[in-house]
């Protein structure tokens, strides 16, 4: 079992939960024992693409963990809580409701190359704590401002239509952003700009790196194809995680060249990442620098 597996993540659990939950199914479908890992942390008020790495395909997850990644998500306005999301108390109220016209208006400025601080309940570490754990003992924690990118930000096509000019309570957007963005952080500071407050009351992943919506499964199904035996249906190949990388044809002597991690000298190929793969099997991801061909990853297949 070398590959991923895409699950739909329902609100509740973690990301760690969902890894104890495949590793149960190859338990429970007696498959052999294999890694496991995820690619890409999702809050458990969070639901959407979670996709888990097997067997060698874990050797990909840090590249998963990079990648841009889609959302759509809810701001409910009027209200920012400590968390900015629906789980934290209240600390900042206003009475100010903006239109559709004045979101709108405003998403521009938040499109591109941004700069934006995180939430203060987030994993990232503060003098070699996590900030959540500062948080939640009550310490005073001061996150560093961070560049991210935010490729697309639209208003989501079911809150498109209405009145322009009514006032709203909410608004559902739809964003594709670079590693590293926080939404809730995205959430807060739209609110703001628009001389209000707000926290996400919805956040669904739609996309990680290559992956999207369309092949992934829900537990319950990935618990029913555990008990047919079949988890085969829901594996997708190593090299799916890697459709952004150009395959690299090499020979058998070529490939056991790389398996020993040795240069290929002199290989016809453009510059940069490639997936050198020997009769479609996956041999290693290469990097070509000039003559030399040299392996970044390699898998054993």
């Amino acid at each position: 079992m070398h590959g991923w597996i895409i699950i739909d993540k329902p609100l509740g659990p973690g990301s760690t939960q969902i890894v104890s939950a495949v590793k149960r199914a190859l338990r429970t479908g007696e498959y052999p024992k294999a890694k496991v890992g995820h690619g890409g942390t999702l809050d458990p008020l969070a639901s959407g693409v979670l996709p888990v790495a097997l067997g060698e395909a874990t050797k990909l997850s840090g590249r998963m963990l990079d990648a841009d990644k889609g959302y759509d998500f809810t701001i409910a306005f009027g209200a920012q809580t400590d968390t900015l999301d629906r789980e934290g108390p209240v600390i900042a109220s206003s009475d100010v409701r903006p239109t559709r016209a004045e979101v709108m208006a405003v998403l521009p400025r938040f499109t591109g190359p941004i700069e934006q601080v995180p939430p203060i309940y987030s994993a990232l570490k503060v003098d070699g704590k996590r900030a959540y754990d500062l948080a939640r003992a009550g310490a005073e924690v001061e996150m560093k401002r961070r560049a991210v990118t935010i490729h697309a930000l639209d208003i989501h096509p079911s809150d498109e239509a209405g009145d322009e000019g009514a006032r709203l309570e909410q608004v559902t957007l739809s964003a594709r952003v670079s590693k590293g963005t926080y939404i809730r952080s995205l959430a807060r500071d739209i609110a703001l700009a628009l001389g209000t407050v707000g926290h996400v009351a919805m956040l669904r992943r739609t996309k990680a790196g290559p992956f999207t919506l369309d092949p992934a499964i829900s537990l319950d199904k990935l618990a029913d194809l555990a008990m047919a035996r079949t988890l085969e249906d829901a594996l997708l190949p190593l090299a799916a995680g890697l459709d952004d990388i150009p395959a690299l044809p090499v020979t058998p002597d070529q490939a056991r060249a790389l398996r020993e991690g040795r240069k290929l000298i002199g290989i016809a190929a453009a510059q940069g990442l490639h997936l050198a793969t020997d009769a479609s099997v996956p041999v290693a991801l290469v990097e070509v620098s000039g003559p030399e061909t040299r392996v970044v990853r390699g898998f054993n297949l």
